[in-house]
Formats: C-alpha cells, sequence, structure tokens
C-alpha cells in the first residue's frame, strides 16, 4: 500500500512498519508443522480427533459470540478509550514520531502482559491434565488481547466490520504458506475501505478461523489432556498468543497509520 511522499514522522513509521509485515509473512510462509504435532497426530484416533475439532468449534463460537461481555471486565475500556483520545490529541498536535510511538508502545505493552498471562494458565492447566476446557479460557485470552490492542489505536471491536476483522487478523496469525499472504491482502483491502464485500460474512468466517485454530491446536490440546506432561502443550499457548498478538499489533498500527494519513 502506497501512501507517503514525504519524509514525515508518519511515513518513517510506516516504512517501520511495513518491514516489520515483510518480515512476519516471510518468517510464517517458511513455517512447517511442529516435530511434536506430526507424532501427536499418528497417535491419536480419527474418532477423537473428530470430537476434539467439533468441541473446539463449539468453545470458540461461544465465546466470540456471547463472551464480550465477560471479556470487558477484565479490563478497564473507558480508561482505556480515555488515554487514547489524551495520546491521540498529542499526536495531532505535534506530528511527531515520539508522540505516535506512545500510542504503539501502550500497544504493546498490553500484548505482552496478556502473552504472559496466558502462558502461565496454560502451563497450570497442562500441569492438571486440563486440555479441552482450556479451549474458551484460551480463545477469551486471545479477544482479551485484540479487543485491548484495537482500544489502545482507537478502534471498536463490537460492530460486525470490526468482528470480521477481528477473524481475519486471528486467520493471518496462525497461517502460513502461501494462505497468509492471500490473508493478509484481504486485511490490507478492508483497512482502505472499511466495508464488507457482500459475500462476506462473519459466520462463515469464525467458522473457518475456528478451523484453523483448531488444526494449528488440536493435537496440542490432546497433549495438554494427560497430567503432568501436558505443560508442553499449555506453553503452546503461550506460542501462539505471540503470533496472534504480534500480528494483531501491526496490523491495528497499519491502519492507524493508514488513517492518520487520510485524516
Amino acid at each position: 500500500m502506497e501512501l507517503f511522499q514525504k519524509k514525515s514522522a508518519l511515513e518513517r513509521e510506516w516504512q517501520k512498519a511495513l518491514k516489520q509485515e515483510k518480515k512476519f509473512l516471510e518468517k510464517r510462509f517458511e513455517k512447517k508443522e511442529s516435530l511434536l504435532n506430526q507424532k501427536l497426530e499418528a497417535k491419536v484416533p480419527k474418532k477423537v480427533e473428530e470430537t476434539l475439532n467439533a468441541a473446539f468449534n463449539k468453545a470458540f463460537a461461544l465465546v466470540f459470540e456471547k463472551g464480550t461481555g465477560i471479556i470487558e471486565k477484565t479490563y478497564r475500556k473507558e480508561t482505556i478509550e480515555q488515554n487514547h483520545k489524551i495520546q491521540q490529541y498529542a499526536v495531532q498536535v505535534s506530528q511527531s514520531r515520539k508522540s505516535i510511538r506512545v500510542i504503539e508502545k501502550n500497544a504493546g505493552r498490553s500484548g505482552i502482559k496478556n502473552l504472559t498471562v496466558s502462558g502461565v494458565m496454560g502451563i497450570g492447566m497442562g500441569v492438571m491434565g486440563i486440555g479441552l476446557p482450556d479451549i474458551p479460557v484460551f480463545t477469551g485470552m486471545i479477544l482479551k488481547s485484540i479487543y485491548e490492542i484495537a482500544l489502545r489505536y482507537g478502534y471498536p471491536y463490537d460492530a460486525i466490520e470490526e468482528q470480521f476483522y477481528i477473524l481475519l487478523l486471528i486467520q493471518g496469525a496462525v497461517s502460513h504458506g502461501t494462505s497468509i499472504q492471500a490473508i493478509n491482502n484481504r486485511i490490507n483491502d478492508y483497512t482502505k475501505t472499511e466495508k464488507l464485500m457482500e459475500s462476506e460474512s462473519v459466520k462463515s468466517e469464525m467458522k473457518v478461523t475456528a478451523d484453523l485454530l483448531s488444526k494449528e491446536l488440536l493435537y496440542i490440546k490432546f497433549l495438554q489432556g494427560v497430567p503432568v506432561v501436558g505443560a508442553i502443550g499449555g506453553a503452546y499457548d503461550m506460542v501462539y498468543m505471540k503470533y496472534i498478538t504480534e500480528y494483531a499489533e501491526l496490523k491495528y498500527r497499519q491502519r492507524y497509520l493508514y488513517n492518520q494519513k487520510k485524516s
């Protein structure tokens, strides 16, 4: 997306974001299935796999559709929104990299905090042999992290279009190979228009997102259901949370910078 002509603070931040995007996409393009997943795939019976996949989809849909009110109780939404307004005023007045980076750093800190909590909870549940029940908790942590990042960049998350955008972010973060580039392009298209295509719907994207997460995490959650050794599976919560929060922060930052240039 070519946006800037002058060497402004916005342009320099935009170029930095483009480089980070390129690095993330290249890294995920080359990603291969983990050796642990390959070994577990051979040991999980097909019937169990189907049961786990159905449970994963059901849990994800439940939290995504019904869990926002509960998730919002875990952070101070009004305070975050007010802080963003103050920070945004500073950006408009100074147009400096320093003022822009205050917003970026705050968004990044919220991602790191949620990443740490997710890792501790995942390992703890793994030690106790809790696998499937962790799925709603893990989904809630994913959405909590994305919601906080969205607010810190000044974006809502409850409109249909925003829910669609969030689902694309999760898809992009856990995809690899040629798929991630295609999803990234869809996200960039949405950044420009902030509108859905007629053929696009939240319900269909929710199913795609749940299937992708299930494919990546299914065998890990199976392992997490084994006491003590399940801590290894629980640790993977942190790995995938890192992918998701890193990508979400990057794409919201690009969206923010794009809209700043337009305004």
